[in-house]
C-alpha cells in the first residue's frame, strides 16, 4: 500500500499517516459561513482538501473514507446581512449554500459524504456545553456561557502562541462577565430580532467554536483522523475546538492530524476589496475563466506555501490544459502513474504531480495523462471549454490576416511588431499556438470578441 506522509500542524513536522481504522477513515474540514459568495481564498482550501480526499479514496478505497465539511448557518454576519437586506435568514443561507455547491462543483470538487448544518445540531451543542459546565471547564454568567481557558493546561499548543500573543491576535472582547480575557463564548443571549433557541441559560444561540466540536463528535466520536482548514482558522477557532473537545471527552484524542493551507494573494498583493483585487469564484467563472483552469492554478503551488493568483498563470494553465485535452480526447484511462501518486502522497505535492503530467504528455502517453488528470480532478466528461470555438468565415479571414502579419514580422526579425500582433489577438480572445516549421494556429477561446480584432 502507498505510504502517505502529511505535515501535521500539531507536531510541526511531516509524519507518516496511519489511520485509526483503515476501514473507517474520517476527515473533517471547516466549511463556509453562508452569507455571501465564496472567494478565491475559500476555493483554495476546498481544492486542497478535495485533493486529499481523492488521495485517501485512491489508497484506502472510496467506501472506507468519510469526508465531512460543515455549513455555518447561524452567525452574526448572517444576522447582519438579513437586517441590512430585510430578507429572511433561511432564504439567505439556502441561496448561499446553493451558490457554494455550484461554484465548488465548477472547480471539480467532489461533494463530501456529510455536509452538516450548524442549526441542525443545537441540541448537541447545548448538551456539550452543559457537560463542560459540569466538569468545571465552563461557567454561566449574565445569560452567557464561557469556556474557562485556564482549566485547559494545553491551550495554545496547536498554534504555539503565548497567552499575550493570543490576546493580541484574537482581539478578545473585554466583558465584565468574563473571568479571564481569553475565555470564549459557548452560548450567548438572543434578542427579539436575533435567531435563538431555548436553553438552560435562557433563549440564545451558540458561539462559533462549539458548533464544530458538537458536529464532529456526533458524526465521528471523540477520536478521528484528520481535521483541516485554512491557516487563518488555526487560532482561535481550531485552538478553541481542541480545548472544548478534549475537556468534554478526555477519553479521546480528537484529531490525530491537523492540516492547514496557506493564504492566497492576487498579483502579489493581499486580496482586498479596498485594493480592487478581491475575486469570488463566480467572478472568475463569469470572466470566462473555466473552473478547470482555476483548479490547475490552485494546484500549481504547494498548499503549505502562500499562493499568488495571476492572470499569466491562468493563461498558461489554459494553454497547457488545451494541449492535454487534445492529447487525451481519444485515450482510455490506464492505471494511475506511480510517480503521480507518490507526489500527491508526499504531503500533497500537487505541483510535482503536474510536472509529472507534463513529462507524460511530452512522451505522448495519452492514457497515463488521462488517468493522472482524472485523479487530480481534470478531464470531466462534460468539460468542453477547451474545444476550439467556431467563428464566421469573414472573421477568420481577419484572424488569418493578423497571423500572416505576425509571421512576416517574425521573418523580418521585427519581434516587437510580432509581439504586438499576438497581443492584439490575445486581447480579442484568440490564442496563438506556434507549430514546428514556423507555422502558427489560431484557437478561438471562450473570451473571443471579434470587435477587438481591429
Amino acid at each position: 500500500m502507498t505510504q502517505i506522509k502529511l505535515h501535521n500542524t500539531k507536531t510541526r513536522r511531516k509524519e507518516v499517516f496511519t489511520p485509526l481504522n483503515t476501514d473507517n477513515l474520517r476527515m473533517y474540514v471547516c466549511g463556509p459561513t453562508v452569507y455571501d459568495r465564496a472567494h478565491l481564498g475559500n476555493a483554495r482550501a476546498v481544492v486542497v482538501f478535495d485533493s486529499l480526499f481523492r488521495l485517501l479514496r485512491e489508497v484506502y478505497g472510496a467506501d472506507h473514507v468519510t469526508y465531512a465539511r460543515n455549513f455555518t448557518d447561524i452567525d452574526d454576519k448572517i444576522n447582519a446581512r438579513a437586517a441590512a437586506t430585510g430578507r429572511d435568514i433561511s432564504h439567505i443561507t439556502e441561496e448561499t449554500i446553493g451558490w457554494y455547491m455550484s461554484d465548488m462543483g465548477a472547480l471539480a470538487a467532489l461533494e463530501p459524504n456529510i455536509m452538516p448544518r450548524a442549526t441542525d445540531y443545537i441540541a448537541q451543542m447545548i448538551t456539550m456545553t452543559e457537560d463542560l459546565i459540569a466538569k468545571g471547564h465552563a461557567y454561566a454568567a449574565e445569560g452567557h456561557v464561557l469556556f474557562n481557558v485556564n482549566s485547559c493546561p494545553d491551550y495554545g499548543a496547536l498554534s504555539g502562541r503565548s497567552i499575550d500573543d493570543m490576546i493580541a491576535g484574537a482581539r478578545v472582547e473585554v466583558a465584565p462577565y468574563k473571568r479571564d480575557p481569553m475565555d470564549f463564548v459557548l452560548w450567548k443571549p438572543s434578542n427579539a430580532q436575533t435567531p435563538g433557541w431555548d436553553s438552560p441559560w435562557g433563549r440564545g444561540r451558540p458561539g462559533w467554536h462549539i458548533e464544530c466540536s458538537a458536529m464532529v463528535h456526533d458524526h465521528f466520536g471523540h477520536s478521528f483522523d484528520i481535521h483541516g482548514g485554512g491557516n487563518d482558522l488555526m487560532f482561535p477557532h481550531h485552538e478553541n475546538e481542541i480545548a472544548q473537545s478534549s475537556c468534554a471527552h478526555p477519553e479521546g484524542s480528537f484529531a490525530q492530524f491537523w492540516m492547514h493551507n496557506e493564504m492566497l494573494q492576487v498579483e502579489g498583493k493581499k486580496m482586498s476589496k479596498s485594493l480592487g483585487n478581491f475575486f469570488t469564484v463566480r467572478d472568475l467563472l463569469q470572466q470566462k475563466i473555466p473552473g478547470e483552469v482555476i483548479r490547475f492554478v490552485l494546484l500549481s503551488t504547494h498548499y503549505g506555501k502562500p499562493m499568488d493568483w495571476t492572470q499569466k498563470k491562468a493563461d498558461n494553465a489554459a494553454t497547457t490544459l488545451r494541449k492535454w485535452h487534445e492529447l487525451v480526447k481519444n485515450a482510455r484511462p490506464a492505471s494511475l502513474d506511480g510517480a503521480v501518486l507518490d507526489h500527491v502522497a508526499n504531503d500533497l505535492n500537487t505541483p510535482g504531480a503536474l510536472m509529472r503530467m507534463h513529462e507524460l504528455a511530452k512522451a505522448g502517453d495519452a492514457d497515463a495523462v488521462l488517468a493522472a488528470g482524472q485523479f487530480l480532478g481534470f478531464f470531466a466528461a462534460d468539460c468542453d471549454w477547451w474545444q476550439p470555438k467556431q467563428a464566421s468565415d469573414d472573421v477568420m479571414v481577419r484572424v488569418e490576416a493578423l497571423l500572416t502579419a505576425r509571421s512576416q514580422a517574425k521573418f523580418k526579425r521585427d519581434f516587437a511588431e510580432a509581439d504586438a500582433v499576438r497581443a492584439q489577438l490575445a486581447a480579442a480572445g484568440v490564442e496563438v499556438v506556434d507549430k514546428p516549421g514556423g507555422l502558427s494556429e489560431a484557437v478561438i477561446t471562450e473570451a473571443f470578441d471579434p470587435d477587438l480584432l481591429g
